[in-house]
Formats: C-alpha cells, sequence, structure tokens
C-alpha cells in the first residue's frame, strides 16, 4: 500500500492548478516577450557570411562562439548537474533539489537572457544575443542557485519560481551598477553572484523564519547514499570552476590566468578543509559537509581577483584561507545563526558562498589596488583594468576604492532585495509545506517504492510493512 500522503497537505490542495497555472502562463508570457524583443547577435544571423566579407575576415574561427562554447557548457553543467547534485544531501529531499533546481533554472535562464540584455545588449529596440549571453544567463541562474540552498527543502515550487522571478531582476540591476556604473572588475562573480545570491538566499530565509522546524529536525539530515550523490556534485563543480571563472574573460592571457588562479585556489583549498575538518572533530574524523562544500570555497574567493596578476601562489593563500574559513563556518557559525540569529540556512550557503565571496571581493579589491605597470606591463595594465575611454584617468588606488564599493552595494542590494521578497513568500497562497512535512519529497513528488518506504510502514501502526 502507498505511504500517507495526506498529512500537512492541507496548504497543499490546490498544487495541481497552482503549479501548471503559474509554469504555462509564465512561459506564454516569455515566448510573448522573446518574439517581441529578442533577435539573433550578428555572429548568430545568416547575415554572418555578408558581413564577415565587409569586415575581411576569412575564417569561422573569428566567430566568438567557438570561442566561448567549451566554456558555456562547463557553465552549464555546473548549473543544472553540480549545483544540483550537490543539494541531494538530505536523505528525503532528493528529487526536490534536482528537481526544483532544474526548475527554477530552466525558468531563470529565459528570463535573465532579457533582464541582462535589456541593461546591456538592447539596440534598436531589440535584444541581440549570442553565446556570451547564454553564459551570463546561467551566471545569473547561479546566483539563484545559491539562494535556493537557503531555502531547501522548506518552500513550494511557486515560492522558488516567484523568488527566481524577482532574483533575477534584482541580480540584473545589480551587475549593471557594478560592472557599467562602478567599473568593477570581478570575473568569476565573487561580488556579483556569490555575495549577492548568497546573503540574498540568508535574508529571505530569515524572513521565512519557522520556530516549529524542529518537527521536521529528523529529516535535516543524510544517510550514507545521499552524502555520495552530493558528492558527485562537488566533484563536478570542483573540475570545472575553471572554466566558470574565465568564461568571460578577454581571449588570452586574461582567460588563462583566470583558468591557472582557480585550478591553484581550488587545489589549495582541499587540503586546508581536510585538515580542518579533522582537526575540529573531536575524534580526528572527516565530516562529508566540510568535504562536499568547503572544497568548493577557493573558487569561490578567487573569483573576483582571478583575471588579475594574483599569481599562482598568492591563489594557494587565497584557497588556503577560504577552505579554513569555510570549515570554521560549518563547525561554528551555521549553530550560531540558527540558534541566535534565527537563520536556517539548510546548506550552509553562509559558509560555501557569503564569507568567501566576501573574501573574494576583498582580495580583488587589494589586488587591483597594488596593481602597477611594472608586474601588468604598460598595455597590460590598461587592457587589465579596462582604463580606456571615461576611465583612462583612474589609478589602481582608485580602481581599488571602486571595487571595495561593489562589495557594499551588492550587501545593500541582497539584504534590502532579500527582505522584500521574503516578505513577498511568506503570503500565504504559494502552498507552501507544514512544518511537519518540510524536507519530504512525497508531498510535492510522486515517490517510488524502496527500502526507506518499507522502513517507515514498520513504524507506522495503519500500515503493514512490504513482504
Amino acid at each position: 500500500m502507498d505511504r500517507p500522503r495526506h498529512q500537512g497537505m492541507a496548504k497543499n490542495t490546490n498544487l495541481r492548478w497552482r503549479l501548471p497555472l503559474v509554469c504555462l502562463l509564465w512561459e506564454v508570457a516569455m515566448i510573448v516577450l522573446f518574439g517581441v524583443f529578442v533577435r539573433f547577435g550578428a555572429e548568430a544571423d545568416a547575415h554572418w557570411e555578408e558581413e564577415k566579407r565587409e569586415m575581411n575576415l576569412t575564417s569561422d574561427m573569428e566567430n566568438d562562439f567557438y570561442f566561448r562554447y567549451p566554456s558555456f557548457q562547463d557553465v552549464h553543467v555546473m548549473i543544472f548537474v553540480g549545483f544540483g547534485f550537490l543539494m541531494t544531501f538530505l536523505k528525503r529531499y532528493g528529487f526536490g533539489a534536482v528537481g526544483f533546481n532544474f526548475l527554477l533554472a530552466a525558468f531563470g535562464i529565459q528570463w535573465a537572457l532579457l533582464m541582462q540584455g535589456w541593461f546591456h545588449s538592447f539596440k534598436d529596440g531589440k535584444i541581440l544575443i549570442g553565446v556570451e549571453n547564454l553564459i551570463n544567463a546561467d551566471f545569473c541562474v547561479g546566483s539563484v542557485c545559491i539562494a535556493f540552498g537557503a531555502i531547501l527543502g522548506k518552500t513550494s515550487p511557486i515560492q522558488l519560481l516567484v523568488m527566481t522571478l524577482f532574483q533575477v531582476t534584482l541580480f540584473s540591476v545589480n551587475e549593471y551598477i557594478l560592472l557599467n556604473l562602478l567599473h568593477v572588475k570581478d570575473a568569476g562573480g565573487s561580488m556579483t553572484i556569490h555575495t549577492f545570491g548568497a546573503y540574498f538566499g540568508l535574508t529571505v530565509t530569515r524572513v521565512l523564519y519557522r520556530p516549529n522546524l524542529e518537527q521536521s529536525k529528523d529529516k535535516q539530515g543524510s544517510v550514507y547514499h545521499s552524502d555520495l550523490f552530493a558528492m558527485i556534485g562537488t566533484l563536478y563543480l570542483w573540475m570545472y570552476w575553471p572554466s566558470f571563472n574565465s568564461a568571460i574573460s578577454d581571449h588570452g592571457d586574461a582567460q588563462h590566468r583566470s583558468a591557472i588562479n582557480t585550478y591553484c585556489s581550488l587545489a589549495a583549498c582541499v587540503l586546508t578543509t581536510m585538515a580542518f575538518s579533522s582537526m575540529l572533530q573531536k575524534k580526528g574524523k572527516l565530516d562529508m559537509v566540510h568535504i562536499q562544500n568547503a572544497t568548493l570555497a577557493g573558487g569561490v574567493a578567487v573569483g573576483t581577483s582571478a583575471e588579475m596578476m594574483l599569481t599562482p601562489y598568492g591563489s594557494l593563500i587565497v584557497g588556503s584561507i577560504s577552505g579554513i574559513v569555510s570549515t570554521v563556518g560549518y563547525v561554528y557559525f551555521t549553530p550560531f545563526l540558527e540558534s541566535r540569529l534565527h537563520i536556517q540556512d539548510t546548506c550552509g550557503i553562509h559558509n560555501l558562498h557569503a564569507m568567501p565571496g566576501l573574501i573574494g571581493g576583498i582580495v580583488g579589491a587589494i589586488t587591483a589596488a597594488a596593481a602597477t605597470e611594472d608586474v601588468y606591463g604598460k598595455e597590460g595594465f590598461i587592457k587589465a583594468f579596462d582604463f580606456t575611454g571615461v576611465y583612462q584617468r583612474r589609478t589602481p588606488s582608485i580602481q581599488g576604492g571602486f571595487q571595495a564599493a561593489g562589495i557594499v552595494v551588492s550587501l545593500l542590494m541582497a539584504f534590502a532585495g532579500g527582505a522584500i521578497v521574503g516578505a513577498i513568500l511568506k503570503l500565504p497562497i504559494w502552498g507552501d509545506a507544514a512544518a511537519e512535512k518540510c524536507f519530504e519529497d512525497d508531498i510535492y513528488w510522486e515517490v517510488p517504492e524502496d527500502e526507506e518506504s518499507d522502513v517507515y510502514r514498520m513504524h507506522s501502526p495503519d500500515k503493514p510493512a512490504s513482504p
């Protein structure tokens, strides 16, 4: 017989029509908006052959697609496989982790193409898109996936879609302020993606705080196989993070440097994470939560300075520090945030994204302020920070100041936006789960019979165990 599916379902009786209605209406809206505004960019348009002749280009390799698409593939895998499986550690919420990540990312990339397009590639009333737009849309959705980690298991799919709609909008505004108005450098998104996404998510989960969530405490842990699935996400993210940080860097030395700096930072991060995970445990055993998450902090922390002349040994230092900070965060900060500040951070995004994101922003500001022509070369110095046009009079110290200002702006946008969106998500119309059914797949998913179901029935007086 089926396991009981009606406990805590009072708030979800109308999900059958709410979710289809929201998904279908919003997809119709996307089709209409794309039809009105979105067109292929020059390099994706059939007129490209004519334009090549006009520009005296002789090879298809001049098309940006051939340079960017491998990086786009890597980033795309990180968003859908890496982030999705990283959150499957909850023993009874694997479908929700992967499935809802899939849902919000698929919607988010469509809305991001529009929002970022209006800010960055709007021309003659149309948004022109190419492969770089696809990468930037994935970056935007990466911020949403980070925020999702804070509220994992506690929200309905409709709440997630509403959050995605608002967060993508706020992300695009914040990104425009930092990159276009402040002219900061943030190749790997330590500020625009990680700091903003994490503190936005933490603010949302604080507004949605439930004092009675203790009823679901037994389901907030992991089991052996769920931790293995989560480790798949970790390894995908860890391997592809150099592509993430270098995906939109200029071709040549900047892109090359971004990959090397990230590679070194990630490698160092693993060792310090392992060391402190063992050191902080009473019996010296490693904690899988630390290995799944803190080992990735090096990729976050080196993001802003990835394409700067941080140097390989500097990257090792950044990675080492971020691994230590993240691991210590899981041991000490996470319990403090929940018990004292009432921030229920399911995935510990404060440790993996928020603190390393701040480290990344600070390292970027210091590295920019310390830049000299001796280190970069005269032409390399101008190119690295784009000191041209209205910015040609900028000095490294001024650039460092604007880099620091970018951190402050991202935090303010995250806190203000998170508070507003959290209040919207708290409205009782979105079909969120009752506290005792949080972190439980079967309130939103058809769950097949398995050994866990048998165990559940063995302990239920109304249901016999399967033979």
